[in-house]
């Protein structure tokens, strides 16, 4: 192993850190939709998610490679930078998580990395034209390319699903969203976990312990996929409950589509390199398969608090990176503080989670049921928000699947559980865009 002074050794501890932060936080990238359709157990589909993250951490490093090459300028930066960067990250980290909000990690790791590389040695320090290429434009196009994808899918599969027998098609699609939950999760590994290893990479370049240029060790490798896999059995609770249950009301149909198309786009970017965030991914695909349903309903007040987030990522994470640096740079004194705030802060916020736990027993109540204990495990009615305009408008010009007139003329009461309607005209007004 290489030679590891105690800052480097601190620096890959907080780096871990981060990426069991990473796992939590963005389990319910894989199987949030899973869950909240009820086609697997949550305790069942985290740890097949973990599994599943441990192994796409082997199977490629081009992500690595443009974090710990192309973001920043590797031989300008000191290995204090790297922490103050971690600092920033997981802050961010805990703090969406504690609202529920499926933020980025990779881009709360980014702008940590760009906050403290500019506190550090200025503007000169980071690679424009990477930041451009790699990070932000995949940052917009990616989530639009899966939401399309997801929604044609969607329709697609409502189609092809009015020509099979009901109960069939269910189990079917119930059996094809594990699969695609599984190759989420594996995309999952092979782009996430690869950033933690591009950050330890870094630091080991910075502090000496390798020379430019070089790819992650294997015991990097190896270290990085442990920890995402630990943070992922450890289940994002909170964050499930949003994508599952808050963000729209999926059937496996939808799932199904949602996932599939998410994988894709992940896989593809891994294997370009791009340092692509699959929480917007996946969140943009959820939105897509909620819109592919006829009088499918997308919640607009979580989806707009959600786009805040992805907003206040990277600045908001640089910000705190920034600071961060120029206490680290005071020398050992300076480290010390930098990693006590962070312990400390750490700790205060799990410590408000426990006001209101959520876990594998209650992921699937939406957040208002929840606090006043209603909700679908009381009622077993999932919560409605009204349709937003965007919705609505789409929902009529929507042809129904196949099937849905006979249903129809069988059912004029509109009994039918798994039939979906427009929502009356007199309820546009309230809706939020």
């Amino acid at each position: 192993m290489e030679h590891i002074t105690l800052l480097l050794a601190i620096v890959v501890v907080t780096a871990l850190v981060f990426d069991f932060t990473n796992g939590f936080h963005d389990t319910a990238n894989a199987m949030a939709t899973t869950i909240s359709t009820g086609a697997m157990r949550p305790k069942a589909a985290v740890a097949m998610s973990a599994v599943l993250n441990l192994v796409g951490a082997f199977l490629s490093v081009e992500v690595a490679k443009t974090i710990s090459k192309g973001l920043v300028d590797e031989t300008g930066i000191q290995p204090e930078v790297i922490l103050a960067a971690l600092v920033g990250a997981i802050l961010w980290n805990l703090l969406t998580w504690l609202v529920g909000l499926p933020s980025s990690s990779s881009h709360a790791l980014m702008g940590g990395l760009i906050g403290a590389t500019v506190a550090s040695i200025g503007f000169s320090g980071v690679n424009g034209g990477v930041v451009l290429t790699k990070v932000l434009i995949p940052a917009i196009a990616a989530p639009v390319v899966a939401g399309v994808a997801a929604m044609v899918a969607t329709r697609f599969t409502y189609k092809v699903d009015g020509k099979i027998d009901e109960k069939t098609g269910r189990k079917g699609y119930k059996a094809g969203q594990i699969a695609s939950a599984g190759l989420v999760s594996l995309a999952h590994g092979t782009n996430d976990a690869q950033k933690t290893m591009g950050i330890i990479t870094l630091a080991l370049v910075a502090g000496g312990a390798l020379a430019p240029g070089s790819n992650p060790p294997v015991w990097v490798i190896v270290s990085a996929g442990l920890a995402i896999a630990l943070g992922t059995y450890l289940g994002g609770w909170r964050i499930i409950r949003t994508m599952g249950k808050g963000l729209t009301d999926l059937q496996p149909q939808q799932g199904f589509a949602a996932q599939t198309g998410a994988a894709t786009v992940i896989l593809a970017s891994s294997h370009l390199g791009f340092s692509l965030s699959t929480t917007h991914v996946c969140s943009g695909a959820v939105m897509g398969a909620g819109l592919g349903r006829k009088g499918g309903v997308v919640r607009w007040s979580t989806a707009t608090r959600m786009f805040v987030a992805w907003g206040l990522t990277l600045p908001a994470a640089g910000l705190v990176a920034a600071l961060a640096e120029l206490v680290a740079r005071q020398g050992d004194w300076g480290i010390a503080v930098v990693t006590a705030f962070l312990v400390v802060s750490s700790a205060a916020i799990w410590f408000i989670s426990r006001r209101q736990v959520v876990d594998h027993t209650n992921v699937n109540e939406v957040e208002e049921d929840a606090a006043a204990g209603t909700g679908p495990a009381a009622s077993g009615e999932p919560a409605a928000e009204p349709a937003g305009v965007v919705t609505t408008a789409i929902a009529a010009v929507t042809p129904p699947p196949a099937g849905t007139l006979a249903a129809d003329a069988a059912d004029p009461a509109g009994d039918d559980a798994l039939k979906t309607t427009i929502p009356a005209p007199a309820a546009a007004p309230t809706a939020t865009v």
